[in-house]
């Protein structure tokens, strides 16, 4: 079965020149209605220089809804400031109308414990029933990352006794050594979320970084076309959201934005069903 152009989503970070309304206009023109949107673009801002319910009003309009905003980092280091962006970004989610929330686990080389990742999940999950917003858990797959397993951050989610989910990337789901191997442990039902991109970049798995990430080809070293085939087999009826990272796509027009993303859409379709 083809996967629907409904459980398509486009993740913000694709059009790091666009402002906002001219973002939810062309995920429009394309045929979608779901977006993420970030705390990390150039304006510094979720909804740039436009109020939370300014941003909401041009989602009903547009017919747009917003999936989830990426992301509160490290999740998993308790400190206070982590408290303050997470409940800063909640308050902006409910804002906006935004469904879930992204947990990025620390990424610098520093070790935690899993345990300590587990208190860190029972510290922020009240603050996310009480906004009724959905927490995404994502293991980075890079080597220096705390969190690279999405069988064990499951683990983590299920023994904390925390409504979260799991958001897949198959980035870092390529960049985990063990991933494909620990996947049949990872429930499609704990699965909230899961982002595509590709790599054509010739450099070990170990070596590439965020900026290597492009939009799926023939030639993605990811597999990501794959990964989405054996989500599907095993039931996967979620979303599929493009998040592309290279600092190449801020020289993209909205053209080739839109023939990307097409591009793209179509490698899902034909080759995962």
């Amino acid at each position: 079965m083809t996967v629907a152009l409904h459980r398509f989503c486009v993740n913000r970070k694709i059009a790091p020149a666009l402002d906002i309304p001219s973002f939810f206009k062309l995920v429009k023109r394309l045929g979608l209605n779901k977006v993420e949107l970030r705390n990390d673009m150039p304006s510094g801002s979720v909804t740039d220089d436009l109020s939370a319910a300014q941003v909401r009003e041009l989602a009903a309009r547009d017919g747009i809804e917003i999936v989830t905003i990426n992301a509160v980092y490290p999740f998993n280091q308790r400190t206070p400031a982590v408290q303050e962006l997470t409940e800063s970004l909640l308050k902006e989610a409910q804002a906006v109308g935004a469904a879930g929330l992204v947990l990025c686990p620390l990424n610098d080389g520093r070790h935690i414990d899993p345990a300590q990742t587990l208190a860190a999940l029972q510290d922020l999950a009240p603050r996310f029933t009480r906004y009724g917003i959905q927490g995404l858990v994502e293991p980075l797959g890079f080597p220096q990352s705390s969190l690279r397993s999405a069988a064990q951050a499951q683990t983590l989610i299920r023994d904390a006794s925390v409504p979260f989910k799991l958001l897949i990337d198959t980035f870092h789901h390529a960049l985990y050594p063990q991933a494909a191997q620990e996947f049949s442990q990872v429930e499609v039902s704990m699965i909230g979320l899961v982002h595509l991109s590709g790599v054509e970049d010739t450099r070990p798995f170990d070596a590439l970084t965020d900026d290597e990430r492009i939009m799926l080809t023939p030639g993605d070293r990811l597999k990501s076309v794959e990964q989405v085939k054996a989500l599907e087999a095993r039931g996967y009826q979620g979303i599929y959201a493009f998040e592309p990272f290279s600092s190449d796509l801020a020289t993209w027009s909205e053209a080739d934005i839109e023939r990307e993303i097409m591009n793209s859409i179509e490698l899902v379709r034909q080759h995962a069903a």
